[in-house]
């Protein structure tokens, strides 16, 4: 029989619950993966501006499903991991662009943090984020769509769907789970 992981993720949105299922199911094939939802609090603003203020958002979000699981009804004494997603935006050399921070935290306490790739943003979205709106409903707008956020996200939207949202968190959560196989190597 298969050794059962459970883990909880920082979130309700569909999108980043299957990432990170998908993500722990990659890298843990011989398991079944449990999975638990909740809505988590990131600290930072809607729309994080900075690789800085995305990185703690991602941080807080799983250090919140940590210290608050027993009130939002999560068993948190079972819990083999929790797993917080957070995206934002800044602006590179290159121009400005979109990407994630994903925060892992094992039940003996280690924090394992990764990011995602770039996706360029056209100048006039960003200049929208800068103004205070959010990339999702900017998104919904220009594309004509509704709640981006829980389908492909702009990822998907500017990729013609080559990559989305959900594949990649679930990459930079792969990539971040890397010290948890092999721990006696970091």
């Amino acid at each position: 029989m298969a050794e059962i992981i459970h883990l909880c993720v920082g979130s309700t949105n569909p999108v980043k619950v299957n990432a990170a299922k998908k993500a722990f199911a990659c890298v843990f094939p011989n398991h079944v993966i449990n999975c638990t939802e909740m809505k988590a609090l990131s600290g930072v603003a809607e729309q994080p501006m900075t690789e800085a203020e995305t990185r703690l958002g991602a941080q807080n979000r799983v250090r919140y499903c940590f210290d608050n699981a027993s009130k939002a009804n999560v068993n948190d004494k079972g819990m083999d991991y929790w797993v917080a997603m957070e995206g934002g935006v800044d602006k590179f050399n290159e121009g400005a662009a979109s990407f994630s921070y994903v925060a892992v935290l094992t039940k003996d306490g280690d924090l394992f943090t990764g990011r995602s790739a770039n996706l360029p943003l056209p100048r006039k979205i960003f200049k929208r984020l800068q103004q205070g709106e959010e990339l999702g409903p900017v998104m919904d707008e220009i594309f004509n769509t509704s709640n981006i956020r829980q389908k492909g996200g702009a990822i998907g939207l500017l990729t013609n769907h080559a990559a989305t949202r959900e594949s990649v968190y679930t990459q930079a959560l792969i990539l971040a789970l890397a010290p948890a196989l092999h721990l006696q190597h970091y």
